[in-house]
């Protein structure tokens, strides 16, 4: 094996977001753009010579190519073994767990998440620790640095891999091991959930359930544990064959991009329950016959209800939610006496606190949920969760939620997002938000009390770092909420997103449409932060 260096020269947008460098796959695809951002973090990290690295993806278009470039700078830069799922494939959620189990270096997770794949879609890489979470803002911040003044990468002039054949290759020096992206995991689920329950609670026809792969990474994955473990009838895992382009949907586990999921949980002879994941299977959507249930509540629920999985049968230390979660879990832990955190946005700020075992159960509003059993939010362990208290309440999905917000209030929820802003109008609504900030606690707006107004910076209280502009909130006394934030996962423009909740204690009131319940509260938003007039745009782009 010959290693060489190739002289290269920075591009200037390699910055990370909240989950890594994404961009359209053609800005991946040109001379040295994914050979520089790659080389930036090995350039980043310490001691690598030996160490094992995890390597996969979620199967999008360029995925497998990457893969092969990744593999030979790896052995290049002196790493000792690449761990890599079959084709190139693990999820998010399976990669961590593989990190953890093989007390891996690190891994590197090719994904761009929910967003669409193919020639002219998204692209992205990230690095996740060897805790198996996604790096913390000091290396995603170093790997920038670094991007910024590199002058070469280092290759090693190796034949492509047999990414299809199991098993090891390589010689003493350099060896690449190909494992199922499936065993694992699905072995670990059964350490943490009753699977005779389940399955005997599908046998006897008391769970029925439709779970959509939407074409991404969890389709295997789900035929393996619904279909074969489970023994949930044939056919309900549908989409279930990973495409790179995703069958040209958008693999977004909500009810606009998983519309057939919808329509068929939302129509005549429904199954009790359906579930879809996203594009690298971190993502859930969790729906009963005719309700759908919001991921705010969902994490609340599972909260609630905790003891009765076997994985939390000795109860829970502590949750956290991000900042714009609805704050139904907050409820919960007050109830039960345990500790509630809120953070930023980003499954990377939930990672201390699991290590240092303040929190076994966390989860964010844009359907991820998660616990201590890895160190990313896991879609597919989101559903069996949901399955297990299913077969043990033997209650209908609506039931336990409606349950759930008698004895703990509903906290009526929404998400706006205006798609694709240009950048200087983004930051243009910020500047105006910003400006208002001292004037508005104490000003009655809406028929609502303003309690407090600031921009949310959050103070790790484990080491002690500081993630500043995290959000501007907008809290009443009678504990509504407007949340503006600018989401760090799109490719094009600026993401606006505006988080609406109302609290509701009234039974009469639960049933109520939430754009409607919470219509005073958008029309004040869009009031504050002008984004129809500043943007042009009539309507927010997806409402969830």
């Amino acid at each position: 094996m010959q290693n060489r260096s190739v002289a290269t020269q920075p591009f200037d947008d390699q910055k990370p977001g909240t989950s890594g460098l994404r961009k359209k796959t053609k800005v991946f695809q040109q001379p040295n753009y994914l050979e520089n951002f790659v080389q930036a973090i090995f350039d980043s990290l310490e001691d690598i010579t030996g160490q094992t690295l995890v390597l996969g993806g979620d199967g999008r278009y360029f995925n497998r190519s990457a893969i092969q470039t990744i593999i030979k700078m790896a052995a290049a830069n002196g790493f000792g073994k690449v761990i890599i799922g079959q084709g190139g494939l693990l999820s998010t959620p399976a990669a961590s767990h593989i990190i953890r189990k093989n007390q891996a270096y690190g891994g590197l997770v090719l994904s761009a998440s929910h967003n669409p794949g193919g020639p002219d879609e998204d692209f992205g890489i990230k690095y996740n620790v060897s805790n198996g979470g996604p790096a913390p803002e000091k290396y995603t911040d170093a790997f920038y640095q670094r991007s910024q003044t590199i002058s070469e990468y280092r290759i090693a002039d190796l034949p492509d891999v047999d990414l299809d054949t199991l098993g090891e290759q390589g010689d003493d020096n350099f060896s690449m091991e190909i494992i199922d992206p499936v065993s694992d995991y699905a072995e670990l689920m059964q350490e943490l959930f009753d699977f005779p329950l389940i399955r005997d609670a599908i046998a006897s026809g008391a769970i029925t359930l439709r779970f959509d792969a939407m074409h991404a990474i969890t389709g295997p994955y789900a035929k393996r544990i619904f279909e074969d473990m489970l023994a949930a009838a044939p056919g309900s895992v549908i989409n279930a064959t990973p495409l790179e382009d995703f069958g040209g949907g958008h693999p977004d586990p909500n009810l606009a991009h998983a519309k057939e999921l919808a329509d068929t949980m939302f129509g005549p002879d429904a199954p009790t329950f359906g579930a879809a994941s996203d594009g690298d299977g971190d993502r859930n959507m969790i729906l009963g016959r005719n309700f759908f249930v919001t991921p705010s509540d969902s994490l609340a629920v599972l909260a609630a209800n905790a003891r009765l999985i076997p994985a939390f049968k000795d109860g829970l230390p502590g949750v956290a939610r991000s900042m714009p979660t609805s704050q139904a879990v907050d409820r919960v832990a007050q109830e039960y006496g345990i500790p509630c955190y809120e953070t930023p946005t980003g499954w990377k700020y939930f990672g201390n606190l699991l290590d240092a075992k303040k929190i076994a159960l966390c989860g964010e509003e844009s359907f991820g949920t998660g616990a201590d059993h890895v160190r990313e939010k896991d879609g597919l362990w989101a559903v069996l969760f949901w399955l297990n208290l299913l077969a043990v309440k033997g209650e209908s999905v609506s039931r336990i939620v409606h349950d759930h917000w008698r004895k703990f209030g509903r906290d009526i929820y929404s998400r706006h997002d205006y798609e694709a802003v240009a950048i200087d109008i983004a930051n243009g609504i910020f500047d105006h938000l910003r400006e208002q900030l001292p004037t508005l606690p104490g000003q009655t707006l809406a028929g609502n009390r303003v309690k407090y107004a600031d921009e949310f910076s959050y103070q790790d209280p484990i080491d002690g770092s500081v993630s500043r502009y995290q959000g501007i909130r907008i809290g009443f006394e009678n504990g509504s909420r407007i949340v503006f934030r600018l989401s760090g996962t799109g490719t094009v423009g600026a993401t606006l997103r505006i988080y609406l909740e109302r609290y509701e204690t009234d039974t009469g009131k639960h049933d109520q449409d939430a754009q409607q319940a919470l219509a005073s509260l958008i029309e004040l938003a869009e009031q504050l932060c002008e984004v129809k007039k500043r943007t042009g745009m009539s309507a927010p782009t997806v409402i969830t």
